[in-house]
């Protein structure tokens, strides 16, 4: 008899403060095929309808394909998720938080399941914590340096 295996789940809480109003942070996120431009290891996001995205990643040499499910959606508050298909597994939210009329705080928390050696290693270094800390630092760039988003999705998925 086999011993059931144990899943590992590593649970990231990263923040950020952008120098934007709330809605530019929140509109900006849910253009998802734009995630590539600061997101490290993320080379494609295809919006596949309102609440289905197929996600191409490639993070130390490991390629996935999965897809993501945005399971709760409300226009400048938040955006939640999980993985429905494919080789990843994770869940995740990100909020957005008024500072005052031109600072948001982004908060972005995962679940994330490592995959084989590699992956696992990874994660006990703190790979995951610091890739999510670096995105969220180039998202802060992406964004303040444009000063406006590239598009934005208003709709509510509850």
């Amino acid at each position: 008899m086999r011993a059931k295996e144990e899943t590992t789940v590593t649970k990231v809480e990263e923040s950020i403060e952008v120098s934007v109003p709330v809605h530019t942070a929140y509109n900006q996120w849910t253009q998802f095929e734009t995630f590539p431009e600061f997101m490290s290891g993320v080379e494609r996001v295809e919006q596949r309808t309102d609440t289905l995205t197929h996600w191409v990643t490639d993070i130390a040499g490991q390629h996935r394909e999965f897809d993501a499910e945005i399971t709760e959606q409300i226009p400048d508050e938040r955006v939640a998720w999980t993985t429905v298909a494919g080789e990843s597994r994770q869940a995740g939210v990100v909020t957005f938080h008024r500072l005052d009329d031109d600072h948001t705080k982004v908060m972005l928390q995962l679940d994330y399941e490592p995959e084989g050696f590699a992956e696992t290693v990874g994660d006990k270094l703190g790979f995951v914590k610091r890739q999510t800390k670096g995105d969220l630092k180039r998202f802060k760039e992406f964004i303040e340096e444009r000063g406006h988003e590239t598009g934005g999705w208003r709709g509510a998925v509850t």
